[in-house]
């Protein structure tokens, strides 16, 4: 048959393209801050307004969100892709991630968490659930503000994707880091062109 397209079963992987690469930033039990690179998260719900992350037990981060109760999800945006990678690789109990970076941390004033001064957004979230899940752990908080900077907002006062440029992980398909591409039209509104009379 033209244009059949052949289909093929492979085992079960973790593979979700694209993934998101959200900043993680904690304190640690003696006030340092922390930052780790996560691309296990997303919004989990509406109302209360929440996120969730997924950590293992082994990280740094994940003992400092239970010991403080609160996490930050920082959004880079693609000059930061460098950064973000490298607050992937190495842990926070053998170096300064901030210093390493020449990143700045800035405290949450509604959470026990710090956020990254150079990234366009950051979600400050209180810890609400925690759901074991195997070899990780997923962390739900309850987003209880953001801080943006004011130049990627859009008219409507939210972050705006194409002021934001975040950058992209394309999972473990490819192992590499993209930047987000062209708008092709209106959500809750092209797919209309599709409705039958």
């Amino acid at each position: 048959m033209r244009g059949y397209k052949m289909k093929r079963s492979l085992p079960a992987q973790t593979i979700l393209l694209p993934s998101p690469v959200l900043i993680i930033g904690t304190y640690g039990p003696d006030g340092r801050p922390n930052i780790m690179t996560a691309a296990w998260g997303g919004i989990s719900s509406s109302k209360p307004p929440c996120i969730s992350v997924s950590l293992r037990e082994a990280t740094l981060s994940y003992h400092n969100i239970k010991e403080a109760g609160a996490f930050t999800v920082n959004i880079p945006s693609e000059k930061y892709y460098k950064e973000a990678d490298y607050a992937g690789m190495v842990s926070g109990r053998e170096c300064d991630k901030f210093k390493e970076t020449r990143l700045t941390a800035i405290k949450s004033k509604l959470v026990n968490a710090p956020m990254v001064k150079e990234f366009p957004y950051a979600l400050e979230c209180k810890l609400i659930k925690e759901i074991g899940l195997g070899l990780h752990t997923m962390f739900i908080g309850e987003i209880v503000g953001m801080l943006a900077d004011s130049e990627v907002l859009n008219p409507n006062q939210v972050p705006d994707i194409e002021k934001v440029r975040p950058i992209l992980f394309g999972s473990f398909g490819s192992m590499a880091y993209y930047k987000i591409g062209d708008k092709l039209g209106d959500a809750f509104s092209v797919g209309n062109e599709l409705r039958r009379e």
